[in-house]
């Protein structure tokens, strides 16, 4: 399905991009946007939003700053949820929306859960993807591994490569096929041919300023926030290394009526387009007004 590309202006002057999917048929409910991953990008929603799309609903699939055809911040330390979400509510202004169903993926779910504190009024039904107000150190350690390291190769094949050694324990079922279309989301081509990774390196700035030592930040009462007064779903990958067992019943225990749906033989995070998280996803849309 096509879309169109939508830009706008965050409070600090940065040009942030977005994927624009317009509804099809008969307007059927608010607008959906959706919110990537730490070094992921529009792109992860590639399936997704024409699904929602073809059900009467505009999508909106966000670069957060940093990624994608975002531009990038020359204030490293301002790559945190907290900007994030206030380029977000730039763009409900930007583009009138006063309420939305969000889709946050990990960071994306993350920035959600400070929207419900920042805009709540703005937040029609929340899913969150493989992601809650605290997070398995097993999971942190992994991405913190990675994140900001090589970003250059010289061909698809490599890059493919590259986004099967740090994926594969999430996708153990995914082929060649599979790994050659997940580094098409994962990386820019330059005009000779060089593949970069889509989001700027120095988005690792905040954790390496991090305390080590420092206990990790309650997000509890976000998660609270995020669930009364609206549908909520949590969607987990069943061998998710970053949203254990333990922590999902603890977030139940917080938020009772969240809808839960977890997707067989799949780490951090789905894709969302999955059987067990697209009946769900339909389910909490139906629900959205």
């Amino acid at each position: 399905m096509a879309f169109t590309d939508l830009f706008w202006t965050a409070p600090d002057g940065l040009v942030l991009h977005a994927r624009d999917y317009p509804a099809q048929g008969a307007a059927a409910g608010v607008p959906v946007i959706c919110i990537h991953g730490l070094t992921r990008n529009a792109r992860d929603f590639e399936d997704l939003a024409p699904r929602i799309a073809a059900q009467g609903r505009r999508v909106l699939a966000v670069d957060v700053r940093g990624r994608g055809g975002s531009a990038r911040d020359p204030q490293p330390l301002n790559y945190h949820p907290g900007t994030y979400a206030a380029d977000i509510v730039a763009l409900l202004e930007t583009t009138g929306i006063e309420r939305a169903v969000f889709i946050g993926t990990s960071m994306g779910g993350i920035i959600t859960m400070v929207l419900a504190a920042m805009a709540p009024q703005a937040i029609a039904a929340a899913v969150l993807n493989d992601v809650g107000p605290e997070l398995s150190p097993v999971g942190l350690a992994r991405i913190g591994g990675y994140v900001g390291g090589a970003s250059h190769f010289p061909s698809w094949t490599e890059a493919a490569a590259y986004a099967r050694s740090i994926n594969e324990t999430a996708f153990p079922a995914y082929g060649d096929a599979d790994w050659d279309r997940f580094a098409r989301r994962l990386f820019d081509q330059a005009p000779d041919g060089t593949l970069t990774l889509a989001y700027d390196p120095d988005i690792s700035a905040v954790f390496k300023a991090a305390d080590p030592e420092a206990p990790p930040a309650d997000m509890t009462p976000l998660l609270r926030a995020l669930a009364t007064g609206r549908p909520l779903l949590l969607v987990r990958g069943a061998i998710s290394d970053l949203i254990d067992p333990p922590i999902v019943a603890r977030m139940r225990a917080v938020a009772p009526d969240m809808a839960y749906a977890e997707v067989p033989n799949v780490g951090h995070a789905p894709m969302l387009t999955e059987p067990e998280a697209w009946a769900a996803i339909e389910g909490l849309l139906a629900r959205a007004d």
